[in-house]
């Protein structure tokens, strides 16, 4: 009976937009439409019938998240007061996708690292939060795009989205369906984002990754799976309404929760202890000894969360290169915040010395990828 093939994770891609936001910059922002908004509802604030509104500082933002900056793909017209949002004009439909431009962007870097045969590469998975359309999918257009052939998907567990896309990537090379897998997570976060909102203004950045899954035949390098686990549990404490039937409420359609909304303290208490655990039974169940983990690539929400979760997977205070944070310069990417992590802290790997990969996010939303420095 022919051997099962082996998934291994052959390489990663990063793509980081041109512009760079830091906390004072966005703060600036913020607190001159509070001013605004104070300013001019005075009287219905003196009166009672609209609450006014506190403004936030560079300290606030970094002690409740650990952010200091964040890349985004358009700066202006986030940091104008009177329109506080990206702008991203859109295109025509014959040039390729913003989404699909960065997911390719990243997908160049990660085949390069790769050093292998494009054509290898069967099957493509665009993981993501927020596709900017329901069709055609997005991981078709970055098929086009990279000249690929085989078949394309998308993927949207939110912020879990890139460790379900390596697990499925890893299961179409066991099964023998791929022999190569190109799975991509584009983000453009500030999209969808409302930056008048205090207590979730500064939470997101834009990015993109990607990551080349290969069987063992064609990379003999990168990294063995050692094993992969999803979990969802339903909950509405993380959540996103925005979709194409809001136009058929259009008493709805300017809600705030057509844009990221959360019950932070909620997500934090439910969250942490439904993803150590986790980790742990994961751990346990495939032969592994959690506290004798090299490296943690989480998922990058909260620094609050990931100190948390990794002092009880590692059973002691991680060292600063144990447990990966990129908040600071990134903030939160979403999906693609574990693989930034992963792709920027690997490289002093031996032979033989593990890691985890882990998401969490709405949904709620979990994934574990246990890997193996080859």
């Amino acid at each position: 009976m022919p051997a099962v093939p082996s998934p291994v994770i052959a390489a990663t891609g990063l793509y980081v937009p041109p512009h760079s936001i830091t906390n004072e910059e966005l703060v600036t922002t913020f607190n001159a439409y509070v001013e605004e908004f104070n300013t001019t509802n005075a009287a219905a604030i003196a009166r009672g019938e609209i609450a006014s509104l506190l403004p936030s500082s560079a300290e606030f933002i970094e002690k409740a998240s650990g952010i200091k900056s964040r890349h985004v793909m358009d700066k202006t017209g986030i940091l104008d007061p009177s329109i506080m949002r990206p702008i991203i004009p859109e295109r025509p439909n014959d040039e390729v996708s913003i989404l699909a431009e960065m997911a390719t962007a990243a997908a160049v870097d990660a085949i390069k690292n790769w050093g292998g045969d494009p054509k290898d590469l069967d099957a493509v998975i665009c993981a993501a939060s927020n596709m900017q359309r329901p069709y055609p999918a997005m991981a078709v257009e970055v098929q086009n795009a990279l000249g690929l052939v085989g078949f394309a998907f998308d993927v949207n567990v939110a912020c879990s989205s890139a460790t379900f896309g390596i697990k499925t990537a890893a299961d179409f090379i066991s099964s023998g369906s791929a022999k190569a897998v190109l799975m991509v997570n584009p983000e453009i976060c500030s999209g969808h984002l409302n930056f008048r909102d205090r207590d979730s203004h500064f939470i997101f950045g834009d990015v993109a990754t990607a990551v080349v899954l290969t069987d063992t035949t064609l990379t003999s390098a990168g990294w063995t799976i050692l094993g992969t686990r999803l979990k969802t549990q339903f909950s509405n404490n993380i959540r996103n309404n925005f979709g194409f039937l809001n136009r058929a409420a259009p008493e709805g359609i300017g809600k705030s929760d057509k844009l990221f909304v959360q019950e932070g303290r909620k997500v934090y208490r439910e969250v942490v202890p439904m993803v150590t655990d986790m980790i742990l039974e994961h751990a346990r169940d495939i032969g592994l000894d959690p506290h004798r983990l090299k490296r943690l690539w989480l998922h990058q929400a909260n620094i609050n969360m990931n100190e948390m979760i990794g002092r009880k997977v590692l059973g002691r205070e991680p060292k600063p290169d144990e447990n990966v944070i990129i908040l600071d310069t990134f903030a939160n990417t979403s999906s693609a915040g574990s693989i930034i992590a992963f792709h920027t802290a690997n490289s002093d790997f031996a032979a033989g010395e593990k890691g985890l990969i882990c998401s969490f996010g709405a949904g709620y939303s979990a994934g574990t990828v246990f890997v193996e420095k080859r």
